[in-house]
C-alpha cells in the first residue's frame, strides 16, 4: 500500500518544483499538493495520511501554526511533519522541532535531501504504527482476560448465591431483592457507582452460611427455642468462614498439583472480602445488641448496615415458613420502631429516599405468593428479626 504524504505552499511554482523532484517516487507514495493551508487541515481531518510536508510563512495559518493544531489534536498528533522555508533564521529549526517537527529543509531544497528526510520518516511512522497495532491488540487481549477472569468469578458468587437460594426455596428470589435493595440504597447515600456495583453482587451472599443451619430449624413453623435461636445464629460466622477462611481444596491443589504455586497467587478478591464482611455482620444493630460481635455504630462495616435495612425490609414483606408476609405499611412501621436501635439512621433515611425503587423492585422480583396479613400479624417482629 502506497504511503500518502500532504504537501501544503501557497506558492504553485514550489509545489510544481515538489511534484517533479518527486516524481520517481510515484510508484510507492501517493502525493497530495494543496495551496492553502486551511484546505491541508480539513484534508488532514479526513485521515489516512503518513506525512506532511509544510512551508512556514503562508497566509491566514502559517506551518507553525500548521504543525501546533496536528500536534494538539489525538487523531493527528503522530504525523511526522517536515517544514520547509527560504527564510534565514537561526532560531526557526529549533522553534519547529520544539513543537513537534520531525525536521526543517530549507529553500531550495535539495531532492535527494528530501526524498532521504521523507523516507526516514516514513520508516519511523510505519514502526510507530506497527508498534500501536501490536499495542491494541495486546490491550485487547487483556482486556478479553480481564473480562473472562471477572465474568468466571461473577459466575462462582452467582452459584454461591444460587447454593443458599436453593437451600430455602420458600423465601424465593429474597437474595435477589436484596442485592437490589442495598445498590438502591447505597445510589441514595450517593456512594461511588463501583461500591454499589459490587454491593449489588456481594449482598446476595449475606445468608450462605444457613447452608449449614439444620433444616428442622431453619424451616420450623413456630418459634425458636434459645437453644435453636443460637444454632440458627451460627448461620453468620458460617457464612465469613466459607466466604474468607483458607478452603482444603486449595491446599490440596498447591500440594499435589504440578507448578500449582505459580499458578494459584495468593490474591484478595474485593467482592469475596465484602461478601465475608456482610455474611458475618448483616445481624449487628446500630446500639451494640446484635450478633455476633455485638458491634455498635460506625464499628459495623458500611456495607453490613446498609444490607441490614435491604434484608429486614424484605423479609418482612416476604412469605417465610413461619409466617406470611407483612404488607408495606405494617412492615415500614415496625422499620420505623426498630431504627434507633437496630439501624443506621442515616441508612435507614436513604431507605425511605430508595423507597420508590424499592417498590419497582419488589414488582420485578417478586415471589408469585400470595400475601397473608393475618397470618403475618401473629408473628412477633423479633423472632422475624432474630432469623
Amino acid at each position: 500500500m502506497k504511503k500518502r504524504i500532504l504537501f501544503v505552499d501557497d506558492e504553485p511554482r514550489v509545489l510544481e518544483a515538489l511534484r517533479r523532484i518527486l516524481r520517481s517516487q510515484r510508484e510507492f507514495w501517493e502525493m497530495t499538493f494543496v495551496g492553502r493551508p486551511e484546505a491541508a487541515w480539513e484534508r488532514l481531518m479526513d485521515g489516512g495520511y503518513d506525512a506532511v510536508v509544510s512551508d512556514i510563512r503562508m497566509p491566514g495559518l502559517s506551518g507553525l501554526e500548521l504543525l501546533s493544531r496536528l500536534q494538539a489534536t489525538p487523531a493527528t498528533k503522530d504525523i511526522p511533519v517536515v517544514m520547509l522555508t527560504g527564510l534565514d533564521d537561526g532560531g526557526l529549526k529549533s522553534r519547529a522541532l520544539e513543537l513537534g517537527a520531525a525536521d526543517l529543509l530549507h529553500k531550495p531544497v535539495d531532492p535527494a535531501d528530501l526524498r532521504a528526510r521523507l523516507r526516514s520518516v516514513l520508516r519511523l511512522k510505519a514502526c510507530q504504527d506497527q508498534l500501536r497495532a501490536w499495542n491494541r491488540l495486546l490491550e485487547e487481549k487483556v482486556r478479553q482476560r480481564t473480562a473472562e477472569l471477572f465474568q468466571s468469578r461473577l459466575d462462582i458468587i452467582w452459584r454461591l448465591g444460587k447454593a443458599a437460594e436453593h437451600r430455602d426455596e420458600e423465601t424465593g428470589h429474597h437474595v435477589v431483592r436484596v442485592g437490589y435493595y442495598s445498590r438502591a440504597i447505597a445510589e441514595a447515600m450517593g456512594m461511588e457507582s463501583a461500591f454499589a456495583e459490587t454491593l449489588f453482587l456481594a449482598a446476595p451472599l449475606h445468608d450462605i452460611g444457613k447452608i449449614g443451619t439444620p433444616d428442622a430449624i431453619l424451616f420450623k413453623r413456630g418459634p425458636l427455642t434459645s437453644g435453636e435461636t443460637a444454632v440458627m445464629r451460627q448461620h453468620c460466622q458460617i457464612g465469613a468462614r466459607i466466604l474468607s477462611e483458607e478452603c482444603g481444596i486449595r491446599r490440596a491443589f498447591l500440594r499435589d498439583c504440578a507448578d500449582a504455586s505459580d499458578r494459584v497467587q495468593p490474591t484478595r478478591n474485593p467482592l469475596v472480602d465484602m461478601a465475608a464482611s456482610i455474611a458475618l455482620c448483616h445481624h449487628e444493630r446500630w446500639d451494640g445488641r446484635g450478633y455476633p460481635r455485638e458491634l455498635a455504630e460506625e464499628q459495623i462495616p458500611l456495607e453490613s448496615r446498609i444490607v441490614a435495612v435491604a434484608d429486614v425490609y424484605d423479609a418482612l414483606t416476604s412469605r417465610r415458613p413461619y409466617r406470611g408476609a407483612y404488607p408495606e405499611r405494617r412492615a415500614l412501621e415496625i422499620l420505623e420502631d426498630e431504627t434507633a436501635g437496630h439501624f443506621a439512621p442515616e441508612v435507614y433515611a436513604s431507605f425511605l429516599k430508595a423507597l420508590p425503587a424499592v417498590r419497582d423492585i419488589q414488582r420485578n422480583y417478586a415471589d408469585g405468593l400470595a400475601r397473608d396479613a393475618s397470618e403475618a400479624e401473629a408473628a412477633p417482629p423479633e423472632e422475624l428479626l432474630c432469623r
